[in-house]
């Protein structure tokens, strides 16, 4: 991936190094459905505990019964990232990215595009969703309109499911974004309120359309991003879908129990994900990403 000269973002808060973030109880999702490396956490999480993971991802995606959550995170002082920072400089640009392409599609529709923050952090973090954990995988919180994201995320994609490189990192921010553009939509909003009055089942199925189209999003950045800047190169998009397809619902359920359950997925399958996915890059279109329509995921 072509990166660098790029422009950097300036949003980007830096807490690592900052004690774990306190207060009482686990991460309060208020509804929403929980970050892209939840599931893989919880095969993590199964293995050093001893636990079942399915135990685990349960409570991660909110089985465990209702969280509170948080109105207003505490208030932190923003830190930028060291200049000498190389990681922290690809997230900057790769969120610089995304401002540009959903400034200009917003534009287009007449809209503004409100920028979200990314937040560096390690372990725990204080957030208007409650305490982030590492341990939840990157994920968007819409009380704050922040993006949170653990850097050693992107060791764990690399040493459990051989995923590298840093357009599937890339990816991974630029989902978290399309959560961000559900929001700024009213879309996230909606489907909270229709997941409340629903049974588990039906709220998964929910989830599951809300994550295909955060995935379908994040390749309509990608083809607006390579068009004006040129950004791919040989093989970045195999291993964007490599990436999609190692954390599919399917893929990820199989590995840690043998089998799968469709009624438990909150994601997607791997084929569904690298769909709609494709269904972004290809068209580049917002129009291309309405899952709650879609008669075929």
């Amino acid at each position: 991936m072509k990166w660098e000269g790029n422009r950097e973002s300036d949003n980007v808060e830096d807490r690592r190094g900052e004690g774990g973030g306190g207060g009482g109880g686990g991460f309060g999702f208020g509804g929403r459905s929980i970050g892209i490396g939840t599931i893989v956490i919880a095969l993590v999480g199964g293995w050093v505990l001893g636990v079942n993971p399915m135990t685990i991802l349960n409570l991660l995606s909110g089985g465990g019964g209702q969280v509170s959550t948080q109105t207003q995170a505490p208030t932190q002082q923003t830190r930028q990232p060291p200049v000498n920072d190389e990681m922290a400089r690809f997230v900057k640009t790769v969120l610089a990215d995304t401002e540009d392409t959903w400034t200009t599609l917003f534009k287009a529709e007449g809209g503004s595009y409100v920028r979200p923050k990314l937040v560096l952090f390690a372990g725990s973090t204080p957030t208007a969703c409650g305490t982030g954990q590492s341990a939840t995988g990157p994920f968007y919180c819409p009380g704050d309109q922040k993006v949170y994201l653990d850097l050693d995320f992107f060791k764990l994609m690399q040493q459990r499911f051989k995923v590298s490189g840093e357009f599937a990192q890339a990816y991974v921010i630029a989902h978290e974004v399309g959560h961000h553009v559900q929001n700024l939509l009213g879309l996230s909003e909606k489907v909270d309120n229709a997941r409340r009055t629903a049974t588990e089942r039906q709220a998964n199925a929910m989830s599951v359309r809300l994550e295909l189209q955060a995935d379908c999003f994040a390749g309509v950045w990608a083809y607006h991003a390579n068009a004006e800047r040129k950004i791919l190169e040989q093989g970045d998009v195999e291993a964007a879908l490599k990436a999609a397809t190692a954390i599919g619902d399917d893929a990820l359920q199989r590995q840690a129990q043998g089998h799968v359950v469709p009624d438990s997925f909150t994601h997607g399958t791997s084929e569904q994900r690298v769909r709609w996915f494709s269904k972004g890059i290809e068209s580049g279109r917002i129009s291309q990403c309405n899952t709650f329509e879609a008669k075929q995921l």
